[in-house]
């Protein structure tokens, strides 16, 4: 199925209306198993938080924040890196793909990876990369968008609960080096 929602980009000086929202799509897919940075217990303020830090990155345009709406409100979110050293200016990285446990199922994920990675193009970048969880739903995701798995990394992160768990690196070829 996909998506009626447009996706957008949220600039730094609007990141304060969106906050609430935001901090409840990570606070819901940290509390859903979302192994995206974050350990139990886990608040809403925490959440809050970890967005406001981002906003420095976002005013620069290190980082550029996408989200999904409905009704107005934030149901989730992609990031792309483009901040890389000299030597990797020529790729880019996907972060916090998120999307509301309520929202999904809807072909937002799908299209909030598509205009990340139509953005990272128009940044002139060759390559994307992302890592995830091997095995969960987001992998087979992101092969559908034609990722290729780089390898995987034992003991990479902890779980929400603490536990060391393998990270799968994927990349995407954007276009010929």
């Amino acid at each position: 199925m996909s998506t009626a929602f447009p996706i957008e980009e949220v600039r730094a000086e609007a990141l304060d209306a969106d906050l609430p929202a935001l901090a409840d799509v990570l606070h819901a897919n940290v509390l859903s198993g979302a192994s995206v940075g974050f350990v139990l217990p886990f608040t809403r303020e925490e959440a809050r938080d970890f967005w406001h830090r981002l906003r420095p990155a976002f005013q620069t345009g290190a980082r550029r924040l996408f989200v999904a709406r409905e009704e107005g409100r934030v149901v989730g979110t992609v990031q792309l890196l483009l901040d890389m050293p000299p030597n990797g200016r020529h790729r880019a990285e996907i972060a916090k793909m998120l999307v509301h446990p309520a929202a999904r199922r809807r072909g937002l994920a799908r299209a909030l990876m598509r205009s990340a990675e139509e953005e990272a193009r128009r940044a002139g970048r060759s390559l994307l990369v992302l890592d995830t969880v091997p095995g969960n739903a987001s992998e087979a995701l992101y092969r559908s968008l034609g990722f290729q798995t780089t390898g995987v990394v034992p003991g990479y992160a902890r779980s929400i609960h603490g536990v060391l768990e393998p990270s799968l690196f994927m990349h995407k070829l954007l276009r010929d080096p």
